[in-house]
């Protein structure tokens, strides 16, 4: 497995109402073992979440399965991160 970096961040128009949704599709990938660290960031402006995959298809079907980039309130980013 491969680690990924997703960044999720907020747009203007973003729902609040989706963030514990998203909490709950992070907890699920903990659970199998997929994600590695997660948080939001200090200002508000998003957060981020280490995701572990095959490859970059894979995590970014993974990261665009996520309620906060099906609400369209997000911008979400997949970086392959080779962290040491």
């Amino acid at each position: 497995m491969n680690r990924y970096l997703i960044l999720a961040m907020r747009r203007p128009h973003f729902d609040p109402a989706v963030v514990p949704l998203h909490q709950a599709f992070l907890d699920r990938l903990r659970e199998q073992g997929r994600v590695e660290l997660s948080g939001p960031f200090g200002d508000k402006s998003g957060g981020a979440y280490l995701l572990h995959a095959a490859d970059l298809a894979e995590a970014t079907a993974i990261a665009h399965s996520d309620p906060v980039h099906l609400s369209g309130g997000w911008d979400i980013t997949v970086h392959e991160w080779q962290a040491h």
